[in-house]
């Protein structure tokens, strides 16, 4: 019996061997059919044949037994993470990925999951999905999927193990707020569709209308034009809010249909450039607009990218609206997916694209890495200028610089250390377990009674932080003592520790409304999901507040769209 299992072990090994021998063999023919014609050819035919000789070697001596498709995979991602971190390779089991990145659907419980410690839990459900229907619930702790412990496992094995072909049944052993034991809950998997469009409505008077784009699936050009079709049938709205805050983007394609529901046919939108000639191509406004007129302003951040740089490029350069916020993340790279054998996927970076004025608003250069490794900006001193269709000034070389720039409000220590240890998110889940509804999004306010139950609950929560001003103090004494100038001021120095110590009573205090503020959206979320959320924090906005500032200034607004002297 040993025997046989060590020939049958033998056998395998040389049977990978010699697939990995045929593909080789066919690679080097073809590319040596190509030599003539690219110098390159004899490069890249010796280096794979080294490539095959290691794997060979290895094979035959190599200790332990070696797993063909694991070693192989490990070096193809090794080789394009050289490249940038947008090519890449994805093997038939991953398939389902790339549908969920174009299309927005999969088939599964649908439900945000996340890693906490060792084990992951039900971060928030999706409104009216599976999990919703199932009575799953945010902060809810998966031990078991279908019996199988899922202890130590990461949040995207958990996640595989979630997903699966629609009417398909999953066991989840849960434990859940207010139960002593695990509980079992049966959840029938569907297909899930994740709007690009998770809320649109009206903000500010009945005249302005609001859009908040999440992502560019192939479904985003047309959930933008009935929400904008929509807002204009009931409320006869003179501007438009597009928020593409937190987009990172997806289908060019989608970017440009949604540039033409406010560009004229014919515009230049965007255009790509990339190693090969015959894909370059020129992206214009195809069809007549919905709307050339109506004032419109773009809010982004600095995790706009891509597809959302596209729009917010587009529209600025074109002079059509007016960009809010602050500069966007800088991906000028274009991907095409490429089908491979035994039905894998590359995702590889084909282009670089150009917004109307000409300029690649690209931030990083991978093609010229530092010595290290890593990878630098664009230098200022090749970065250029550009003008709209206006004149005005533009720059390209790292995102599009909003035309008016709004400073992010930082937090709080003590309210990101809140946010970072789970404790807003576990009162949220806390709260709506006590009770078991709330007033409506415009109407919820989170009292004072409220918040000194929250005082009672974090009592025995564990959470610390340091303010930037002990992080400097801690930063002096350490360089006082290594310049040997600490016994003179010893004294003065401790005097400041105690004088600038936090006190984390007076610091939940000092930023109550604050932390009133976050807990009353995570809340909100509890109750009435992502689009209750949206809604509730749309009130009070500082980049919807510059918008809506701009767009009731007619002049104000047309004279930002004009060279500015």
């Amino acid at each position: 019996m040993k025997k046989t299992n060590k020939l049958k072990n033998i056998s395998s090994r040389y049977t990978a061997t010699f697939l990995v021998l045929f593909m080789f063999l066919l690679m080097s023919f073809t590319l040596s059919r190509d030599a003539k014609n690219n110098d390159d050819s004899f490069e890249t035919v010796k280096n794979l044949d080294v490539f095959y000789s290691l794997y060979k070697e290895l094979n035959l001596y190599y200790v332990d037994p070696i797993i063909p498709g694991d070693i192989i995979k490990t070096g193809i991602d090794a080789m394009l993470k050289s490249l940038d971190p947008y090519t890449v390779y994805i093997p038939e089991s991953k398939i389902e990925d790339i549908k969920f990145m174009t299309t927005g659907q999969y088939g599964g419980i649908g439900a945000v999951i996340r890693k906490r410690e060792e084990y992951t839990i039900i971060y928030q459900p999706y409104e009216d999905s599976p999990a919703a229907i199932a009575g799953l619930e945010a902060g809810d702790i998966i031990l078991k999927i279908d019996g199988r412990s899922v202890q130590n496992m990461s949040s995207e094995q958990v996640s595989e193990l979630l997903r699966g072909e629609p009417d398909t049944k999953v066991l989840l052993s849960i434990k859940t707020l207010g139960k002593d034991k695990p509980i079992e809950i049966e959840v029938i998997r569907q297909e899930i569709k994740r709007n690009s469009v998770p809320y649109y409505g009206i903000i500010g008077d009945n005249n302005t209308g609001y859009i908040a784009l999440s992502s560019f699936t192939n479904t985003a050009a047309s959930e933008v034009k009935d929400a904008f079709v929509d807002l204009k049938k009931e409320h006869d709205i003179k501007s438009l809010v597009l928020d593409l805050r937190g987009n990172p983007g997806g289908l060019l394609i989608e970017a440009v249909k949604i540039c033409n529901l406010f560009v004229n046919k014919g515009e230049l939108i965007v255009s790509t450039k990339g190693k090969v000639a015959q894909w370059d191509k020129e992206y214009k406004a195809s069809a007549e607009p919905l709307d050339a007129e109506i004032k419109l302003v773009v809010i982004v951040n600095r995790s706009s990218a891509s597809a959302s740089e596209i729009v917010a490029g587009c529209i600025q350069d074109l002079d059509r609206g007016v960009v809010i916020g602050q500069r966007t993340f800088g991906k000028g790279l274009v991907q095409t997916t490429r089908d491979l054998s035994y039905n894998g996927i590359l995702k590889v970076t084909t282009a670089k694209y150009y917004i109307p004025s000409g300029r690649c608003i690209q931030a990083l250069d991978y093609a010229h890495r530092n010595d290290d490794g890593s990878v630098g900006t664009i230098p200022d001193s090749i970065i250029s200028e550009f003008s709209t269709k206006n004149g005005r000034k533009v720059f390209d070389g790292g995102g599009v610089s909003p035309d008016i720039d709004v400073e992010i409000e930082k937090l709080s220590m003590i309210t990101s250390s809140l946010i970072v240890k789970d404790i807003i998110f576990d009162y949220a889940n806390y709260y709506k377990f006590k009770n078991s509804q709330i007033a409506p999004v415009e109407d919820f306010v989170f009292t004072d009674k409220d918040f000194e139950n929250f005082m009672e609950f974090i009592k025995d929560k564990e959470f610390d932080y340091k303010t930037k001003t002990e992080e400097t103090l801690n930063q002096l004494i350490e360089s006082s003592k290594e310049e040997k100038y600490f016994a003179v001021a010893e004294q003065e120095l401790e005097t400041l520790t105690k004088k600038f110590a936090h006190d984390k009573d007076k610091d939940l205090r000092l930023f109550k409304e604050e932390i009133k503020e976050m807990l009353s959206q995570e809340i909100i979320v509890k109750y009435y999901y992502e689009k209750g959320g949206i809604i509730y924090g749309v009130k009070n906005d500082t980049e919807i507040k510059k918008a809506m500032n701009i767009l009731q200034d007619l002049q104000k607004y047309n004279g930002m769209l004009k060279p500015q002297n």
